[in-house]
């Protein structure tokens, strides 16, 4: 058996191979800034799911904006709508959706049907814009299935407080990546899904200025 290791976004060359059929999740919390299906598409393009030509289509998107505080905590709120090992990374880009960082550094294994997942590297620590890496990690048990569909009933949510860096950005991007190992190569999106929100920031004032960040243009 064959591993490679590189950034998935790089990868070309593969529109071949079989693709996933199904999404995987939804942004409850902070809103998400494009209109999504009951499984959370469009979300396999990267950075935020929608893919670069409808970036101008008004028709999706949602025009949601969330008031933050800097320096205190949000509320992040996913439903996981098709169960798949992996994790999340949430990244914040302050002036342009082009400072999020590329998808996480996956390894493959190779079959008799492609390239398939097997890991990702998570940031430890966390390096700007990175908020946090390796979140919600889920992996199966031995025995267990990789994936399967989620009863909408009773949907598998992934809920937690993460703190937001104390800045001013009226225009702050959010993204939420997802990782899913075990899975094939999907074109777009390699081995993550992507979804974003708009976030307003505006700094405590009794709080230090975060001077790590990028100043807000």
């Amino acid at each position: 058996m064959k591993i490679a290791l590189r950034p998935i976004a790089l990868v070309v060359g593969l529109t071949a191979l079989p693709l996933a059929v199904f999404a995987h999740f939804k942004l409850l919390e902070p809103a998400d800034w494009v209109k999504t299906n009951d499984l959370g598409d469009p979300q396999k393009a990267g950075p935020c799911g929608l893919p670069a030509t409808n970036v101008d289509n008004a028709q999706l998107l949602t025009d949601a904006s969330t008031k933050v505080t800097g320096g205190s905590k949000f509320h992040l709120k996913i439903q996981e709508t098709v169960f798949h090992s992996g994790h999340y990374r949430v990244a914040l880009a302050v002036n342009s959706r082009n400072d999020l960082p590329p998808d996480p550094v996956a390894a493959e294994k190779w079959t008799e049907k492609g390239p398939y997942s097997t890991w990702a590297q998570i940031q430890s620590p966390p390096q700007i814009p990175v908020l946090v890496d390796g979140l919600f990690p889920h992996y199966p048990k031995p025995g267990e299935p990789a994936s399967k569909r989620v009863d909408p009933k009773s949907p598998m949510i992934w809920e937690t407080d993460l703190e937001l860096p104390n800045i001013n950005c009226p225009k702050c991007t959010l993204q939420v990546v997802q990782f899913m190992a075990d899975h094939g190569y999907n074109v777009p999106g390699g081995y993550s899904y992507h979804h974003c929100a708009a976030l307003e920031i505006t700094a405590d004032p009794a709080k230090p200025i975060d001077s790590r960040w990028p100043v807000s243009k």
